[in-house]
């Protein structure tokens, strides 16, 4: 699926401020997708809108349920996302192109009906109004089948395509929520969800129009001989993982505070991790651009060489190429991102008063910056093991980082205020570490667990 590789190493051979200014613009938007640009929208949207459109308490409860809607699909779709990603790209390796969409759409059915039966089960036991439960529940199916459509986006060559569906698509969503007539926190929803299922079928249409089928809907990515389970966990885990430290605040109750019926909220936690987030735009446009180019690209020739019978030295030189590439996009990575931790850290105090929010957040945004800057680099090391097809080893990882971002959270809510995010961010320390030694130690064994797979 790194299809993207090939349009970022044509656009870099103009060799040009432009053409890498162009290359990373666009490795951001593809590599962040609508998670980063979704929360700078609702970003926008509140500070549009309190005090002028709405009272406070209504953008407080709308965001708060957009964001349940995605940590929930998020932690749904996981489930599918690298397993569908895995199968279409065998079958893209295959020839085997007329079976992309039909599997798609069976998996998008599949997380739909599975949506559809939980957010149910969910909303049920709320006593909000029946129009706004209808408006959860569509904008939540439509944000599972969002994440599943995204594990294409590096696939497909209408890049500029996509850009401009994200691009107008959140648009419309802040001029929507900030231009048309108040309709309250039903309003609201109904505008995100529009919006939402706007750039989802758009990028669907993008789909359809560049892979043939030959059937409608199939399920071949549920086959067990073509199936791999293991990475359905590793979704899974990964996505929970990321959200456990979330979900922790919100379920103590001297941390947080019912915001709307069932939903819950931190008001000391919430707000710095998510302003924190959108710090990994460089780091994950350098890792788009780096690993899905001079990595991937190493990558290949190396296991093309194994299954074409090449030289043992001739082997022995890509994959010291390969690890070669991987410790210099690494670095890149660490370098960019550790160059933008530092500027927000030097700059938070004067962003949290451009945002007008209380400085008593300003020693949590230092510690989030921090985590957050760690889980690219983690994102990187995932990437790497699943190149070289080490499905296990990542599943070992994120088990790892969803257990100590769990446990160590509950210690720092124990521990008392002065110690909050550190939990988050020491998890994320710890599986970088351990995901750094994990991928050293397969680099050395590669040789001979590649030829030993061959047999």
């Amino acid at each position: 699926m790194a299809g993207i590789g090939f349009e970022l190493r044509r656009i870099l051979k103009k060799n040009t401020l432009l053409s890498y200014l162009e290359a990373y613009g666009l490795a951001a938007v593809v590599g962040s997708g609508p998670w980063v640009l979704s929360i700078l929208a609702l970003m926008i949207i509140g500070m549009i809108s309190i005090g002028r459109v709405f009272p406070n308490t209504l953008i407080i409860q709308y965001l708060v349920l957009v964001t349940y809607m995605m940590a929930g699909s998020l932690i749904l779709s996981g489930m599918f996302q690298l397993l569908l990603t895995r199968f279409i790209s065998d079958r893209l390796f295959e020839g085997k192109d007329h079976k992309v969409t039909p599997n798609l759409l069976g998996c998008m059915l599949l997380v739909s009906v599975l949506g559809t039966a939980i957010g149910i089960a969910v909303l049920a036991n709320t006593s909000l109004d029946a129009a706004v439960k209808m408006a959860l529940l569509c904008g939540f199916v439509v944000l599972c089948n969002l994440w599943l459509i995204i594990v294409f986006l590096s696939g497909m060559k209408q890049y500029y395509r996509i850009v401009a569906t994200l691009a107008i698509g959140y648009t419309l969503m802040v001029l929507a929520s900030w231009l048309l007539p108040p309709y309250g926190i039903l309003g609201l929803l109904m505008i995100f969800a529009a919006c939402q299922g706007l750039i989802t079928f758009v990028l669907l249409f993008f789909i359809l129009r560049n892979y043939s089928a030959g059937s409608l809907i199939a399920f071949q990515f549920l086959n067990r001989k073509q199936a791999f389970y293991s990475l359905a966990l590793c979704g899974l885990l990964y996505n929970l993982g990321v959200w456990v430290d979330k979900f922790v605040f919100w379920l103590h109750p001297e941390v947080s505070f019912a915001v709307i019926d069932m939903f819950r909220a931190s008001y000391i936690y919430d707000l710095p991790i998510f302003i924190a987030y959108l710090a990994i735009i460089p780091g994950m446009a350098v890792f788009m651009l780096h690993m899905e180019t001079d990595f991937a690209a190493s990558n290949e020739r190396f296991y093309q060489t194994v299954r074409e019978g090449g030289t043992l030295e001739s082997v022995y030189l890509l994959k010291d190429q390969m690890v070669l590439h991987c410790k210099d996009s690494l670095y890149q990575i660490f370098k960019v991102q550790g160059i933008t931790l530092a500027l927000l850290l030097l700059w938070s105090e004067e962003i949290l008063t451009l945002l007008k929010i209380d400085l008593a957040y300003l020693h949590l945004l230092y510690v989030d910056l921090v985590g957050v800057s760690l889980q690219v680099i983690l994102m990187a090391i995932l990437n790497v093991m699943f190149y070289l097809d080490k499905r296990y080893q990542a599943t070992a990882l994120v088990t790892v980082m969803t257990l100590a971002n769990l446990m160590l959270t509950e210690l720092s809510i124990q521990l008392g205020p002065e110690v909050y995010g550190y939990g988050f961010a020491l998890a994320m320390l710890i599986s970088t570490v351990l995901g750094l030694v994990m991928l050293n130690r397969q680099f050395n064994r590669l040789e001979y667990e590649t030829f030993m797979l061959q047999r």
